[in-house]
């Protein structure tokens, strides 16, 4: 049995331990509408009029993880499930958390829930559907509508307006003409939430979304782009080089490209995360925009130039993640790949040491990846990425990056001072025994002494 089928088997349980017990138990909230639109539920949680000390009564093992707010987790075995009591919530303190918590009863519950597909409940033991917000109708339509009034919905929780794009976007839905004109007018308020929550919202959108692109334009039609990240918006209407970037503007092409990674079907992402991958697409031009300029190309003629746009973009790119608190070792994955993201127009010409370095790299996977989807969102030339998919073929019977036949300790056995001049020979003897120039470490030894010991 996987593990979502188990917590289901244990939410069940738990209903009917509650629902012996007297009281109104059922699921709620997102595992309704994912188990109606026929989609496998990422959790499972339970709404109840047991208030928590009743529910703690009723089970040997929980824990009062939001006990203020009516919620408990019941666990069995290495599952927990969130038991909620059903509750209104009055006013807002700061665009997240409520002035003050009733309790009350499954409608008035699910009329302070955020969207109408979100706000319905299921009772498994009787097989029956309480849907107080008609949030069948809007799974019917297809629709994401917040319940009752947008405005008010997202004055008690600014995130909401971000989530609303999320889930148009991740179902496949359209947006309710009355919370769109809500989110528009009311787009400020996201710069009241932290990064934190914004950057867990993105990143599902990005990573969870049919088109990610597509998500990306929507933010940025409703206004929240610009309060969120304002060096994406810079880049709308950044015209490129026709020749290399039929497709449109820097926007364009990175919107393009999203949408793409939201199609793959690799399955090389054992080396790199989704999150990773959505954001080194998103960023990997953000450089061009303060770097465009006019100047001559390869044929003499005048064209948009964009020279050190990725060295730029790598700066910016650290600066943006450290903004959204990302961990620092997925940032420098990041921000590497960015910084090094031109180098595969040179592949073809590179010397073998300087190739077997690139894709030796932690983050080559992920450049790979970048590269593949930047042709596929322009000119569609994946010569330079075929290339180096065959030399990997015809290196797949050695170490990408051997272990050096030659150490420091080596280089001063010889007479060589420490400092500078051991890490140049170093590199040298490396690049060397990489590109095959010598049959064994002694070879490279005898050569490396002809070279510089003349002057020790």
């Amino acid at each position: 049995m996987n593990e979502i089928a188990h917590q289901k088997d244990v939410a069940q349980r738990v209903i009917k331990t509650l629902q012996k017990g007297g009281y109104v138990a059922l699921y709620a909230g997102g595992c309704v509408r994912d188990e109606l639109l026929g989609r496998i539920p990422k959790d499972y949680d339970i709404a109840t009029d047991a208030y928590p000390e009743e529910v703690e009564a009723l089970f040997p093992k929980t824990i009062p993880i939001g006990k203020a707010f009516g919620v408990v987790a019941v666990v069995d075995g290495k599952e927990t499930v969130e038991v909620a009591t059903f509750r209104e919530e009055i006013g807002t303190l700061d665009g997240r958390h409520p002035e003050t918590i009733i309790f009350s009863a499954a409608k008035e519950d699910a009329l302070r829930r955020d969207f109408t597909i979100n706000g319905m409940f299921y009772d498994p033991e009787k097989d029956q559907l309480h849907d107080y917000v008609h949030g069948q109708r809007d799974l019917d339509r297809k629709l994401i509508s917040a319940i009752g009034n947008p405005e008010e919905r997202f004055e008690e929780d600014h995130l909401r307006m971000l989530r609303a794009i999320r889930f148009a976007h991740i179902l496949g839905f359209s947006l309710d003409p009355n919370t769109e004109a809500a989110i528009i007018k009311m787009a400020h308020l996201i710069t009241n939430i932290s990064a934190e929550r914004i950057e867990s919202e993105l990143t599902r959108m990005l990573t969870d979304s049919i088109k990610p692109g597509d998500a990306l334009k929507h933010l940025h039609k409703v206004g929240l782009l610009k309060f969120m990240l304002p060096e994406i918006v810079a880049m709308v209407g950044q015209e490129q080089p026709p020749q290399f970037h039929p497709e449109g503007d820097v926007f364009e092409h990175t919107c393009l490209m999203l949408n793409l990674m939201g199609q793959s079907t690799l399955e090389n992402n054992n080396a790199f995360n989704a999150r990773e991958r959505a954001y080194t697409i998103l960023l990997h031009d953000v450089g061009k925009p303060p770097t465009a300029s006019m100047g001559p190309g390869t044929d003499g003629e005048q064209r948009i130039r964009f020279d050190g746009h990725a060295s730029v973009g790598a700066d910016m790119t650290d600066t943006i993640l450290t903004r959204l608190k990302f961990p620092n070792k997925e940032k420098s994955h990041i921000v590497d790949s960015i910084r090094g993201h031109m180098r595969f127009m040179d592949v073809q010409k590179m010397r073998p040491s300087t190739l077997r370095k690139l894709i030796g790299a932690e983050t080559f996977d992920l450049e790979m990846e970048l590269h593949r989807l930047d042709c596929l969102g322009s000119h569609a030339m994946l010569d330079n990425y075929s290339f180096v998919q065959n030399y990997q073929e015809e290196m797949a019977g050695e170490p990408m990056l051997p272990e050096p036949w030659i150490n420091g300790h080596d280089l001063m056995k010889i007479g060589i001072q420490e400092g500078r001049q051991i890490g140049a020979i170093l590199k040298e003897a490396y690049d060397a025994q990489m590109e095959n120039r010598f049959a064994s470490g002694e070879e490279l030894m005898s050569w490396i002494k002809s070279q510089h010991t003349n002057d020790v």
